[in-house]
């Protein structure tokens, strides 16, 4: 049976965070808050675990699940090739909502879907997050909603959605304002918009000016 933590009580916090990493640690799935919306988790090294949070989602393969991670330094551990303008706007925007879209490491044997030899890597402005990171090492992390249905701004949508499927829900209460991260890949020769999102493209041109938008 699932288990869920109010995690505005101390202890309750303590002790949901001790049974999200060990639910990580053997391969099940989590559902946690960040800055922008709910996540539903998962070991990013696992490819048994990161396949069954697709097929939670009602995922495919064509729509690679993004990677969070506890310390900017941590990047250069999943990811490679990392131009400046990269460097600069992980410097301005994490820990929050930006996400960068890099070339992964070629030593990795993870598998998050069809990425193509890439990486999509976000730090998160979230404490509950940011502890269980900091145990769990980078985490395998998408929206908590079905495919096509809104992403949960609390823990109780997203087991409504997700039910026995997750091992345990931390619920640090609603999030007001929820919102997608925005995400930049910076692949190619010109860092790209992908998806805008809670960082307005004002913002992100104030530091990486020759940011392009996708048609």
């Amino acid at each position: 049976m699932p288990r869920s933590f109010d995690c505005a009580d101390p202890a309750a916090r303590a002790e949901g965070l001790t049974a999200a990493a060990a639910a990580i640690g053997t391969g099940k799935l989590v559902v946690l808050p960040t800055d922008t919306v709910y996540g539903i988790g998962a070991d990013a090294f696992t490819p048994t675990a990161v396949a069954a949070l697709m097929r939670a989602k009602r995922r495919g393969r064509d729509m690679p699940v993004p990677v969070l991670i506890s310390s900017p330094r941590t990047l250069d551990g999943i990811a490679t090739q990392i131009p400046a303008v990269a460097r600069d706007l992980v410097a301005a925007f994490w820990p929050g909502a930006l996400t960068v879209v890099c070339h992964q490491q070629p030593s990795l044997r993870w598998d998050l879907g069809d990425a193509r030899g890439t990486v999509a890597v976000r730090m998160p402005l979230e404490a509950l997050a940011l502890e269980l990171l900091r145990t769990t090492g980078p985490m395998a992390v998408s929206s908590a909603n079905l495919t096509g249905r809104t992403p949960a701004r609390d823990a109780v949508e997203a087991r409504a959605q997700f039910g026995e499927l997750v091992e345990v829900y931390l619920d640090a209460g609603p999030i007001d304002e929820a919102a997608p991260s925005s995400i930049v890949d910076v692949t190619g020769d010109r860092p790209r918009l992908l998806r805008a999102g809670a960082i307005s493209i004002e913002d992100l041109r104030a530091v990486a000016a020759e940011l392009e938008e996708c048609p």
